[in-house]
């Protein structure tokens, strides 16, 4: 169960670290949302999700 858990949690913080290159932030934004992910990663996740920039909201394909 534990080894499942860990998976979601890697896939999550892989969509967030994508998100935030993606982002329309600063570099120095962008930067400090990364290592807020890699630090906490279930926190900072929860949290760019409920409170990251909103800019460009297109897909990537």
């Amino acid at each position: 169960m534990g080894t499942i858990l860990g998976i979601i949690v890697l896939v999550i913080d892989i969509w967030a670290i994508i998100n935030i290159v993606g982002s329309g932030a600063s570099l120095g934004g962008k930067i400090l949302w990364a290592l807020g992910v890699l630090i906490f990663p279930v926190i900072g996740a929860a949290v760019w999700y409920f409170a990251g920039p909103r800019g460009d909201t297109r897909a990537i394909a």
